[in-house]
């Protein structure tokens, strides 16, 4: 459950950073860390996508489980 809203934390940040390339040319990510191929922006890059990959789970889940776990 914690790691269900990690990930989903981190994918909405990926998803407002890559909205902020898309309208305005602008990387926060890569800003924060002076580049896109810094050692700091791969990580971040590759800590939400694999938060990405963790929330394609959420998909193929039960429902009626995850209330159970509520």
């Amino acid at each position: 459950m914690l790691m269900d809203r990690i990930s989903l934390l981190l994918v909405i940040v990926g998803a407002l950073n890559w909205g902020s390339v898309g309208l305005f040319r602008f990387d926060l990510v890569a800003w924060i860390f002076g580049s896109q191929t810094a050692l700091g922006s791969r990580i971040v890059y590759t800590v939400i996508a694999l938060a990405g990959l963790w929330c394609v789970s959420l998909l193929f889940r039960d429902r009626n489980a995850r209330e159970e776990m509520l």
